[in-house]
């Protein structure tokens, strides 16, 4: 049994196209259950702010804690995490202090994403960001980072932090790539 579990930003929620369609791929290779994280951010004006950013944090991976309390993890053959920008962080934490053999999937991650994973995750993690992310100090920043922890990352030129650029159908095309390249990977 295949379960995917997914983990959205701030204002990024898991109906908008990169966690939907996201999962949508999961199932069509055999994840057939799956858990969206559903978390209240109750602290406004995160970007920028250090302070109120693990603030954000806390609070939303307590209420990540309370959500997926009763799933039983040892019960799947495989688990994939899809996660997106503070999710990223979410996902990545879980993961470490649950000890949950997973995959990741980490749709804009943010520097503090790598802050907290004590083990590798060479070959179970693929990344994805863009080179006018605004939510990012540089993208040089991200590249550098998952190379380091052993990631393929995929950049998006002049895309933000939704992976989107001001032309739809170049947006269109580069959701259809992420698709593809996620599929690859979770395969």
């Amino acid at each position: 049994m295949k379960l995917v579990v997914c983990f959205p930003g701030i204002g990024y929620h898991c109906d908008k196209p990169l966690l939907y369609y996201g999962r949508r791929v999961a199932e069509s290779v055999g994840y057939k259950e799956y858990k969206n994280v559903e978390y209240v951010n109750r602290i406004g004006n995160v970007k920028g702010d250090p302070v109120k950013m693990q603030a954000a944090f806390e609070d939303l991976y307590g209420q990540t804690e309370k959500i997926l309390k009763d799933i039983d993890f040892s019960g799947y053959d495989s688990i994939l995490f899809l996660s997106k920008s503070v999710g990223t962080i979410i996902a990545t934490t879980y993961a470490e202090r649950h000890k949950i053999p997973c995959r990741h999937v980490l749709y804009t991650p943010l520097e503090a994403t790598f802050d907290n994973c004590a083990s590798d995750l060479s070959g179970r993690a693929i990344a994805f960001t863009g080179t006018a992310d605004p939510w990012v100090e540089s993208t040089a920043a991200i590249t550098d980072r998952c190379q380091k922890a052993g990631i393929p990352v995929h950049v998006i030129e002049k895309a933000n932090h939704s992976l989107e650029t001001a032309n739809v159908w170049k947006n269109l095309k580069n959701l259809e790539d992420i698709m593809k390249l996620t599929a690859e990977f979770i395969k």
